[in-house]
């Protein structure tokens, strides 16, 4: 079964998702893929300002930076006009070697032993790069097309409202289907059950 896990910016769907990961972990259910939780700076008693993003590379736990505000990336001098985020217009200077490090990660992946515990494929996140550019995280999208593998028969994508239809159209028929989430604890009980 193929979760696509959806809602709006700053809804929760990246922490969320680090709880589902580790309420798998203590049932042994391995999980595979890319989470990209966001860096962010306390402003004061009531506020925290996002800064970047880093990309957690599963199931070791391989930590990189992955993306900056595109204006705190600008007044560092590092934002590259050439990159795949610049060119899609995205608010976030996306480190192309980021992307590659996590690409090679996601083709590296071992097909899982079907006779071992289940796997889960988690991909955090498709945007408009990987859905409406054809860059990004482009071993994840070939991941999700190929469907279900014996021992990964389930996979959780995370994809923001406005891109979830187009989601849903490129990978539902491999999957037989998608079933939309969202980041509450009805959904973590929903792919809790299926995995368990």
């Amino acid at each position: 079964m193929l979760f696509l896990l959806t809602g709006d910016v700053r809804t929760g769907k990246t922490r969320w998702l680090e709880r589902l990961v580790a309420e798998l972990n203590t049932v042994s259910v391995r999980c595979h893929g890319v989470m990209t939780p966001g860096v962010w700076e306390r402003r004061d008693s009531f506020s925290f300002e996002k800064l970047g993003i880093e990309a957690v590379l599963l199931p070791g736990g391989e930590r990189i930076p992955f993306a900056q505000r595109r204006d705190l990336a600008e007044a560092a001098g590092v934002f590259r006009e050439e990159s795949q985020a610049a060119h899609a217009g995205l608010g976030w200077h996306i480190s192309d070697a980021a992307i590659v490090q996590v690409n090679e990660h996601l083709a590296a992946l071992p097909l899982p032993d079907g006779r071992a515990h289940p796997t889960l494929l988690v991909v955090d996140e498709l945007g408009k790069l990987e859905l409406l550019q054809g860059t990004g995280f482009t071993e994840a999208v070939h991941l999700l097309e190929r469907g279900p593998v014996l021992g990964r028969e389930h996979a959780v994508a995370v994809v923001r409202s406005a891109l979830v239809d187009n989601a849903e159209e490129r990978f539902a028929g491999a999957w037989g289907g998608c079933v939309r989430i969202h980041p509450d604890d009805e959904a973590m009980q929903t792919v809790l059950s299926a995995l368990t």
